[in-house]
């Protein structure tokens, strides 16, 4: 008998448990801040990916003399751009009181970062498509920090690692279904429509954190 009631605690519990790890799935066990973000993330990695794996495609086609050297620059600038001017950016979020700030540099930085696709609607050289990386790049770097010290402070105590994990296994996904459909859209219907799917979805991703504005702490 003692068995039996032993096996059943430890099935009754395995049945719990895996009920509470598909709700987090669903980010019904998280906190309001946390799920807004994580959604927002999604459908803005969602929309990266719908452009990021064929960009190369759209630099040789579209900008003149583009090649895979041109593309390999191109990545080059936005990443080292980044790299420079993230820690400086981050290091003066930190010295601010308070998440207003943060708030409001990380949601018109998203804003700012969305549109940014549009203008290679318009570029046809290496040095223009150069320029709109560097901008890429210093939007990013600082939005990026503002985003991460926002959704780290709000992290439900003991779950961290399990809101990271349902944080990557989101943003992945969405980034990888993206990805093929993407490359049927530029087959099918050209890149400029592609840009502007981007941009759209970008535009939903970034207005997916306003509401949680009156979360955030301010300065004491």
């Amino acid at each position: 008998m003692r068995e039996v009631w032993y096996d059943s605690l430890v099935h009754h519990v395995f049945i719990m448990k895996r009920r509470r790890d598909l709700r987090e799935y669903f980010l019904l066990n998280i906190n309001t801040v946390v799920r807004m973000m994580i959604i927002s993330d999604t459908v803005w990695m969602g929309a990266l990916g719908f452009l990021g794996p064929i960009f190369a495609l759209f630099i040789v086609g579209y900008i003149e003399g583009g090649s895979a050297e041109v593309a390999g620059v191109a990545a080059s600038i936005y990443l080292i751009t980044k790299s420079i001017f993230q820690i400086p950016i981050a290091a003066i979020i930190d010295h601010i009181a308070g998440e207003v700030d943060d708030f409001w540099l990380m949601f018109i930085g998203s804003i700012a970062s969305a549109l940014v696709p549009l203008l290679y609607l318009i570029i046809h050289t290496p040095m223009q498509l150069y320029a709109v990386q560097f901008i890429y790049g210093l939007l990013v770097a600082a939005t990026f920090p503002s985003y991460m010290a926002i959704i780290s402070r709000h992290m439900d105590k003991q779950k961290e690692g399990s809101e990271w994990g349902i944080y990557f296994t989101l943003t992945d996904f969405s980034s990888a279904i993206a990805a093929s459909i993407g490359g049927v859209v530029a087959a099918q219907s050209g890149f400029h429509s592609l840009i502007i799917i981007v941009v759209v979805v970008s535009l939903m991703g970034a207005l997916l954190t306003y509401p949680i504005r009156p979360y955030m702490r301010p300065a004491r």
